[in-house]
C-alpha cells in the first residue's frame, strides 16, 4: 500500500505542474487590448436636477469613456452639486489618459447644477476647450397646457 501511495504523489504533482503550465499558455496567448491615440474629441454634458452624465468621445462620436455622479459614489440631492460634476470629469478624464487627448468641444444638455463645475472641471484637468454649445432642448410651444383650475 505504501508503494501505491508514493506512485501516485508524483504523478499528481507532475499532473498539477501540467495543469499550470496550460493556463500560462493560454494566458500568454491573449491579445493585447490597442489604445488608439486620439488627439482631438467630444465631450457631452448632462446636468439634469437630479444627476450629472459625462460621456467623451472620438470625433466620430465612439464614446471613448463615460462617467456619472452616481457611478462616482453620490446619492440623493448631492448628485446634481458642482462638486460632484468635477469628479464626474475627472474620472471620465482618468480612463482615457493613456489615449492622449488635448482639444475637445464641449456640448452641454439639461439646466442642473452641475453645468458650469463640469466646464470648469475639463478646463482644470488639462484639457483645451475649443467651443461651448448649449444644445438643451427647446419646445416649440410645446405641449397643450393643463386646462384652468376650477374651485
Amino acid at each position: 500500500m505504501s508503494d501505491t501511495q508514493t506512485q501516485t504523489a508524483p504523478t499528481t504533482a507532475v499532473e498539477s505542474t501540467e495543469k499550470k503550465s496550460v493556463v500560462n499558455k493560454v494566458q500568454k496567448n491573449k491579445k493585447k487590448k490597442v489604445v488608439k491615440q486620439v488627439p482631438h474629441g467630444s465631450a457631452f454634458i448632462q446636468a439634469s436636477y437630479n444627476n450629472t452624465i459625462v460621456s467623451i468621445t472620438d470625433p466620430n462620436g465612439d464614446v471613448l469613456s463615460w462617467s456619472s455622479s452616481g457611478k462616482v459614489g453620490f446619492k440623493g440631492p448631492k448628485k446634481a452639486t458642482p462638486y460632484a460634476a468635477g469628479m464626474v470629469v475627472k474620472d471620465a478624464i482618468d480612463k482615457i489618459a493613456a489615449c492622449g487627448l488635448k482639444d475637445i468641444h464641449v456640448f452641454v444638455k439639461g439646466i442642473g447644477g452641475g453645468r458650469e463645475g463640469a466646464i470648469r472641471a475639463l478646463h482644470l484637468n488639462g484639457l483645451n476647450v475649443l467651443s461651448i454649445s448649449d444644445v438643451t432642448p427647446i419646445p416649440h410651444n410645446g405641449c397643450r397646457p393643463p386646462g384652468r383650475r376650477r374651485v
